[in-house]
């Protein structure tokens, strides 16, 4: 069990160690694979040490995990992007209302001198 912990914590310092070192923040696809790589190295620890081989397990689950977690963002990361291109096009909708609205008002007021 000692030796999942220590697996678990090096993972995890490298994540983090490694997270620090980026001058952006990072991608929705990003901490999806880091959320995954974390988990799957704590569940195949856990997983390993019951056969005897925590090392081989966290590593074997930390990089299942990755790949999952990166899957798993990259299509959060998409629905993101389409939200926010459908957030712009209400937005540019919404000012041409506006501004519609505004032309009306002037041709309602020129009509009544």
């Amino acid at each position: 069990m000692n030796r999942v912990r220590i697996a678990i914590a090096f993972l995890a310092l490298s994540l983090v160690a490694g997270s620090l070192g980026c001058s952006t923040p990072l991608t929705t696809r990003e901490k999806g694979a880091g959320i995954g790589a974390l988990g799957g190295a704590a569940v195949g620890g856990i997983i390993g040490s019951a056969v005897g081989h925590p090392g081989a397990g966290a590593a074997i689950g930390g990089a299942l995990g990755l790949g999952t977690g990166a899957l798993i963002g990259d299509q959060l990361q998409g629905r993101e992007i389409e939200q926010e291109r459908q957030q712009k096009q209400v937005d540019q909708n919404q000012a041409e209302i506006e501004r519609q609205r505004r032309e009306l008002e002037r041709i309602r007021k020129e009509r009544e001198y």
